[in-house]
């Protein structure tokens, strides 16, 4: 029976040692628990924020080994299994359903800039290889593969275990333009602008906002799902406003090192960022000044998520 995900799912950092040498077990499954016991219905591994471009395979191996044990059903775990490779995404996806693995995350090769046809026999081929639900992730930004609605349906009906889409094109029309052609065929999640994503028709978020507020990310798909569409739009708010403060400072892709200090803040630290990413103390002061604006945006997003019951 093919797995069923829903909700808002966190894209998990990839907790290092201090030193960046290796990859931190006992980080890793306290950051687990901490994602657990605040009701994140479903975790992905090795995504953009989790630099799944700085590990190595055995580091990858055992990350996801680690993780499906550690979850062990509780949650469905999906894994990050991109590469311009066709190739290697094939064996990263086989490697990633032999660990045990519910799910995959895969955004089309990149640096290429492949067609349309050079991007469906890509998914083609990981498909024949194995058959664990697959998520498109269409991100442009750091892709610079844009998939159209059109290549998205046609993945969708041609192959049934491409079933989601995490769609974070920056044209929030797409979300429809998405369910109008490919209708059953595919769910699409949110991969921005969550509130608006869901009034279109979307049915789950993929978000990195879980790695340090956790509740808060989760819960604004259940008050969606319950109608308090303005009590989600006030946590969405909240968000966007320590969002537009890590973009101002870190424009081209700051999650990583906010997500794993403001980690650290919560009470979970899980290491910096691997070159050639910006480490925390690289950012400088500067850095430091705006953690503790978003620092005080959390607190009060904190008294909400209070307030209103989550």
């Amino acid at each position: 029976m093919t797995a069923t995900f829903s909700g808002s799912y966190t894209v998990a950092v990839t907790p290092f040692t201090d030193d960046l040498s290796r990859i931190d077990v006992d980080r890793l499954k306290a950051f687990l628990d901490w994602q657990l016991e605040e009701g994140v219905p479903g975790i992905i591994m090795l995504g953009t924020t989790g630099e799944f471009l700085t590990v190595t395979p055995e580091e990858r191996r055992l990350l996801v080994d680690e993780t499906v044990r550690h979850i062990d059903g509780r949650i469905p775990v999906l894994v990050g299994t991109a590469d311009a490779s066709t190739k290697k995404a094939v064996a990263q996806s086989v490697e990633a359903r032999d660990l045990g693995a519910d799910g995959l995350m895969i955004v089309p090769p990149y640096y290429y800039t492949p067609t349309d046809d050079e991007i469906y026999r890509h998914y083609a081929a990981i498909v024949e290889a194995m058959d664990l639900p697959i998520m498109l992730y269409n991100n442009p930004v750091t892709s610079n593969v844009d998939m159209s609605a059109a290549l998205v349906a046609r993945l969708a009906k041609d192959f049934p275990t491409i079933s989601y889409i995490k769609e974070s094109s920056q044209d929030i029309a797409r979300v429809r333009d998405v369910i109008d052609l490919a209708g059953d065929a595919i769910t699409v999640y949110a991969g921005e602008r969550v509130v608006d994503s869901f009034l279109l028709g979307a049915e789950g978020y993929v978000n990195p906002y879980g790695n340090y507020i956790p509740r808060a990310s989760a819960g604004i798909w259940g008050l969606l799902t319950s109608g308090r569409i303005e009590e989600a739009r006030r946590i969405d708010g909240l968000i966007k406003r320590f969002d537009a403060i890590i973009a101002a400072g870190h424009p081209t892709y700051g999650h990583q090192a906010y997500s794993k200090r403001l980690a650290a803040r919560a009470g979970y630290p899980m290491g910096d960022v691997r070159p050639p990413l910006t480490t925390f103390p690289q950012l400088g002061q500067e850095g430091e000044e705006r953690l503790a604006r978003i620092g005080a945006v959390i607190d009060e997003l904190d008294d909400v998520t209070r307030q209103i019951g989550l």
